[in-house]
């Protein structure tokens, strides 16, 4: 049980924070609410099961809250800071929706990831249309992406996510749960096209994946790494990997850097994904990568389109949203069938 359907409204309410912000900004995702508070935000998982995801219970939702806190320090160390309580004073047992307390005393009705809060204005798909991204910032992006992968844990365990039947079921569950929106978000011949050229490309390839396996080139990656998750701060923030589940974060290398070079083609910059491949590859000397790029631009940008397509059926999402979320998922599914 969560106390989300009710109180979405008391998460607005600057009495509930310790620090009594004088504005509240919400941001939806399909798992989460996000609270921007100005100093800091609050990240609030909502109580989903996704099929891939599972957050129904508080218990599974306190665990992945530290699971969140703990991957992303690999990456922005200094943002990440608690996984703090939300707690419900005793009156407000019949009135849900105005007395919770962020970070406050007692048993705790939900829990959020507290984090410091990074500027707007620094992230790199604010800069991207502003043509404020050059390619000493991709090519430093790129040389923080190689120590971290090269740090990065690799065992056989998480090798076995590089192996050609875990590759197939993950292309398989993307046409599988995108099916419903055949003829909304994706016409059934993007649908048709991307399916058959996914399934050619995986039979006619299956040396390479089996080589990556072999060479370590499978790491526990960020697995969700787009522009929107990229901040020019001091130091280069890369924030917010999956962590829900395994599966998506334990991926070849090449399948991360494709993810940010098709971001990096749908804000038209073309040039600047090239660049971060080719320095990605400089400095790594992982020019096999190179046979691959294409194939995990493809998967990704379907990814991105399944995702979006998905909150077409969330009920925190406002209708009126909805259109420009549609808009989001055609132009990631379009995209995705360019790379072919």
């Amino acid at each position: 049980m969560s106390i989300l359907p009710f109180t979405v409204s008391a998460l607005l309410e600057s009495r509930a924070y310790p620090h009594k912000p004088q504005k509240i900004e919400l941001v939806q995702t399909q798992m989460s609410l996000i609270l921007l508070t100005g100093d800091y935000v609050y990240k609030v998982k909502k109580p989903v099961n996704l099929g891939y995801l599972d957050y129904t219970t508080l218990e599974k939702r306190h665990f992945f809250c530290h699971q969140e806190l703990e991957l992303n320090k690999r990456l922005c160390p200094d943002a990440y800071l608690a996984v703090v309580p939300i707690t419900m004073s005793l009156r407000g047992a019949k009135r849900r929706s105005n007395l919770l307390h962020i970070e406050g005393k007692g048993e705790a009705v939900e829990y959020a990831v507290k984090m410091k809060q990074l500027p707007r204005d620094r992230m790199m798909d604010v800069l991207l249309p502003r043509g404020q991204v050059t390619q000493e910032m991709v090519a430093m992006v790129a040389g923080k992406l190689m120590s971290f992968h090269r740090r990065a844990e690799a065992n056989q365990g998480i090798a076995a996510f590089g192996s050609l039947d875990v590759i197939r079921h993950n292309c398989d569950e993307n046409f599988a749960q995108t099916e419903r929106y055949i003829g909304t978000s994706v016409t059934a011949r993007e649908h048709q096209r991307i399916r058959d050229y996914t399934d050619s490309f995986i039979v006619n390839n299956a040396s390479l994946f089996d080589k990556r396996v072999e060479e370590g080139r499978i790491r526990d990656c960020h697995g969700d790494l787009h522009a929107a998750h990229v901040c020019f701060t001091d130091d280069i923030c890369i924030y917010d990997c999956i962590e829900f589940n395994d599966r998506f974060r334990y991926a070849d290398v090449a399948s991360e850097i494709a993810f940010l070079a098709m971001d990096l083609d749908r804000y038209r910059q073309a040039g600047l994904a090239r660049h971060l491949v080719r320095v990605y590859v400089g400095m790594t000397h992982d020019e096999e990568l190179m046979r691959l790029i294409d194939f995990y631009k493809c998967y990704r940008a379907y990814v991105r389109g399944k995702v979006e397509s998905f909150k077409l059926d969330d009920p925190y999402i406002p209708e009126e949203e909805k259109p420009k979320v549609l808009a989001i998922a055609r132009s990631y599914f379009e995209l995705a069938e360019s790379y072919i």
